[in-house]
């Protein structure tokens, strides 16, 4: 029986050995990953279809996300990229931190994506005047630098260090500055949802460091209550502004989309101040493609913004804003005319 399968195996192997080599040989350039990543133009998700809030008002026009395409660098898409406009390639570690890996960054990124949300709903409960409690802060590591000693991950809650609970990064910079060079540290930290015992050992750059960088989420309670809806795919902190307005859109009377369909990226602090981002010029592609009428970004991507559209000569109004606060001012003013 054996003897038969084989002799089918090979006999098959004669016949197609040509198409077989050409299938390994597209599969191993393929696998083969560069040090490089390819922004493509990206799209717009539509978040009145992401974002509930219960007993919210109903709006006409729509806020959506803008988003960055990106692929991971390999010999195929690298030579696609020098063929089709606005494919651009970028080194791997200009979008990483130095010392860590594109997995590490995409971990990263989903922190931050869960930092934007709770900022973004904070601040939209507070500008509508309705109930937003701040019940805890959660503390979880968002980056080591090389010159770390540690047994800690990206990711990690720490909960004490040396037996005192933290609850924030100006509580461990004032714990470890208290420690001498070279002392090793006692971390407790919650990971995969068990605590687990960790170490880090101080170093001396410009003061007493280990290595470690936080990143502070919140517990809180709202009411009314709000859902959102996300991918396990997306990740990264741009969509903070638009998460927000489309919260507060639905706990106000007044529709601020004023009927238009919204396209807008941006980062958001938990006191409202919206953060610079990049690959604007991605954004503003796929918000024309997906036919917007308004485009919002950062104060600090505004010149890029309005030079792609010069370039392009695109028929979209491009809105700038520095702060949430701001965001809803020109908002109001746009949907009045």
């Amino acid at each position: 029986m054996f003897t038969k399968i084989y002799e089918k195996i090979k006999e098959f192997i004669k016949e197609n050995y040509k198409e077989l080599i050409v299938l390994v040989v597209v599969v191993l350039l393929f696998a083969i990953k560069l040090p490089y990543t390819i922004y493509t133009p990206g799209g717009a998700v539509n978040l009145n279809d992401r974002i509930t809030v219960e007993d919210g008002y109903e709006v006409e026009g729509s806020f959506n996300m803008a988003y960055v395409s990106m692929v991971r660098g390999s010999i195929p898409f690298l030579l696609i990229s020098y063929v089709i406009p606005d494919w651009d390639i970028v080194a791997a570690s200009d979008v990483t931190a130095e010392g860590e890996d594109m997995d590490e960054m995409l971990e990263r990124e989903r922190l931050y994506m869960q930092q934007s949300m709770d900022a973004a709903i904070i601040n939209a409960y507070l500008a509508a005047g309705k109930d937003v409690n701040i019940t805890g802060t959660i503390n979880e590591v968002s980056y080591l630098t090389q010159e770390a000693d540690t047994d800690l991950e990206i990711g990690d809650q720490i909960l004490s260090v040396d037996g005192k609970e933290i609850s924030s990064l100006d509580d461990l910079k004032e714990i470890i500055e208290e420690k001498k060079v070279g002392e090793k540290v006692s971390l407790t930290v919650l990971r995969d949802g068990e605590e687990k015992e960790c170490y880090a050992t101080t170093y001396d750059l410009d003061g007493v460091k280990i290595g470690v960088s936080l990143l502070t989420t919140y517990e809180y309670d709202t009411d009314p209550s709000v859902d959102i809806t996300s991918k396990a795919s997306e990740a990264g902190s741009s969509g903070g502004l638009m998460m927000s307005l489309t919260i507060y859109n639905q706990l106000v009377p007044e529709d601020i989309t004023g009927g238009k369909k919204i396209v807008g990226t941006g980062t958001i602090d938990i006191d409202g101040n919206v953060g610079e981002i990049g690959g604007v010029k991605y954004k503003l592609i796929g918000a024309v493609k997906n036919d917007a009428d308004i485009f919002m970004c950062p104060l600090e991507n505004y010149e890029e913004a309005i030079s792609v559209a010069e370039e392009k000569d695109y028929d979209i109004t491009i809105v700038s804003v520095a702060t949430f606060e701001e965001a809803i001012k020109k908002l109001e003013e746009l949907s009045s005319n």
